[in-house]
């Protein structure tokens, strides 16, 4: 009997033969889509049990960046300021991809980027650390988003009822702020580090350095959602107009089209691996990782700066059946870092970790109780990943086999 199944996933659970990651894993997608009922697409895993990931680290390793390069020099080389203007953007908060983007481009290549700054919900005392060590260390221009906060907390707190997904707002102010202060500011060129379609969408999305315009421009205001609503429901209900979310809501095609922006992925023409740039950033861009390792994973650096990360990898567990710890070990299996056997234990000990580090603090944040809040999230398991024994959740498959239906 197949089992109901949410957000469109696949009703058979497969893990990738090679890394650990699982067909459930959705690709990226445009936040201001996001709907109650949206169907998730997810990683494609082959008949022989590979995945979309894996055979693109492979080929990712027979790549000539030194080619890559110099095609990303003559961009830069196209686009350099004549008279000390900014040149170039750099979307940052301070986390170590940033950092080591945002000294490069400076310091190896001679540009003068602007660093833009959507703060994280909750700042963390490390990751606003983090933040001023890399303007100070670095020399580095800032613009930071003036924006209501009680807009912000409210949004966030949709977004957690209506999806279950604590992160969708900072991540729309995250994309589309530096957007349009690049449009104002006549900055030509943005440049964001890895391309997250590295780690699940098809392969032919890693084929071009540039973000593709459908994910920071629209053509229709009826057609946004913000925290699961439309713009109509978000006014008559919460009495929130546009020009309250205009931090949310990405351009119209039409203003990109007066304006010649390309967002580009540093990644695409620079050989871009996690471990790296942590340690590139420590030397060079005053950045720290905690003293304590990250609940739900086993790394000390990645993700940092906000609290609502932490519970952001909880529910991706909680929707998908795989936490911050899978994320984790499929990247570094991939990059050659771990092997499998040593990826499946660290995903035994830490995957699915409550984390209770910072909860209080965001239900302070949300205005949410705590019995309020898993009542929500129970709401959001997938009835073919989930099954509840002697009154506790279980995942029904794992990478370990050892899930109640393996």
């Amino acid at each position: 009997m197949k089992l109901k199944t949410l957000y469109g996933l696949p009703n058979k659970v497969i893990f990738c033969k090679k890394s650990l990651i699982s067909n459930q894993r959705p690709v990226s997608a445009v936040e201001f889509f996001h709907k109650k009922k949206t169907k998730k697409k997810t990683l494609n895993i082959d008949k022989n049990g590979i995945s979309d990931s894996w055979k693109y680290s492979r080929i990712k390793k027979k790549i000539n960046f030194k080619i890559r390069e110099k095609k990303l020099l003559k961009l830069l080389e196209k686009h350099r300021g004549k008279h000390g203007e900014f040149d170039c953007l750099v979307p940052s908060s301070g986390g170590k991809d940033s950092c080591y983007a945002a000294h490069i481009l400076k310091f190896k290549y001679g540009m003068n980027p602007l660093t833009v700054t959507w703060p994280p919900n909750i700042y963390t005392t490390y990751g606003y650390e983090n933040f001023k060590n890399l303007l100070k260390t670095c020399k580095l221009a800032n613009v930071s988003a003036k924006r209501d906060e009680n807009v912000m907390s409210l949004v966030t707190k949709l977004a957690v009822k209506n999806l279950m997904h604590p992160f969708q707002p900072f991540m729309l102010g995250q994309k589309i702020y530096p957007i349009r202060v690049a449009i104002k500011m006549k900055i030509p060129l943005i440049f964001y580090g890895e391309n997250e379609a590295e780690h699940g969408n098809p392969i032919s999305d890693n084929s071009s350095s540039l973000r593709k315009k459908y994910y920071y421009s629209h053509n229709n205001l009826n057609q946004l959602y913000i925290g699961g609503l439309n713009l109509k429901e978000l006014e008559e209900k919460y009495k929130l107009r546009a020009t309250d979310l205009k931090d949310f809501i990405p351009p119209f095609e039409n203003e990109l089209s007066d304006f010649p922006l390309e967002v580009h992925y540093l990644g695409y023409y620079i050989n871009w691996i996690p471990q790296e740039t942590f340690y590139y950033s420590v030397e060079n861009c005053g950045f720290k990782p905690r003293p304590f390792r990250t609940q739900g994973t086993y790394s000390k650096y990645n993700s940092i700066d906000d609290k609502m990360d932490d519970l952001h990898f909880y529910t991706l567990f909680t929707k998908f059946g795989i936490g911050r710890t899978t994320y984790d070990v499929s990247q570094e299996i991939r990059n050659d870092h771990l092997n499998r056997e040593e990826g499946k234990k660290l995903i035994q000990k830490y995957d699915g970790e409550f984390p209770s580090r910072y909860f209080g603090d965001i239900l302070d944040y949300l205005n949410i109780k705590r019995n309020d809040f898993f009542k929500v999230l129970d709401q959001f398991r997938s009835p073919h990943l989930w099954k509840k024994q002697k009154g506790k959740w279980k995942l029904r498959h794992t990478v370990n086999k050892d899930g109640t239906d393996d």
